[in-house]
């Protein structure tokens, strides 16, 4: 595992039709690849228009948008593995609009339901922010030899803040 990281490469993986290029660049762990990959498959659906690791022109730069043409806003912003409490505070409050998913490799999710409760606390927003956990052996189990991503949603443990409740498939936290 220690050469996986520092190899560079570009995986061609497949969705709903859809096709990217992912590139690992020489000191990205694969899993935060598989994580970007894991996020734009389970998002495409809803959001047909998903890119992967463009510039927004804002402050900070997704894993994977889809914008919203008419506002210039994105409607939907996944990032993948670590995440700082500034940036997700920046984030909810600078576009309460948009729809937000967090993956993290398997990694418990209620340190970050925690994380992202506090930074939503008093922000007025009409969309959710999902965490979703990614188990270590995501990559086997929703990932085929020709790069085919196949994953439902209540395969992972994940939580929804806001927009709605709690996602199918998701558990509540722990008391």
């Amino acid at each position: 595992m220690g050469r996986e990281r520092h190899l560079r490469r570009k995986l061609t993986l497949r969705a709903h039709g859809e096709q990217v290029v992912f590139v690992k660049r020489k000191q990205e762990r694969i899993e935060h690849v598989w994580m970007k990959a894991f996020l734009w498959a389970l998002y495409l659906p809803p959001y047909p228009d998903l890119r992967v690791e463009v510039s927004i022109g804002a402050k900070y730069k997704p894993d994977v948008v889809a914008m919203d043409a008419l506002r210039g806003q994105p409607r939907f912003w996944g990032e993948a593995g670590h995440v700082s409490a500034d940036k997700i505070a920046h984030l909810v409050q600078q576009y309460p609009r948009t729809h937000f998913a967090l993956g993290k490799w398997a990694t418990a999710l209620d340190p970050f339901i925690d994380l992202v409760a506090d930074a939503m606390d008093g922000v007025s927003r009409s969309a959710p922010f999902d965490l979703i956990r990614f188990p270590d052996d995501s990559a086997e189990r929703f990932l085929d030899a020709k790069g085919h991503i196949t994953m439902a949603r209540d395969a992972l443990d994940s939580h929804r803040l806001g927009g709605g409740g709690l996602t199918p498939g998701s558990r509540p936290r722990s008391p």
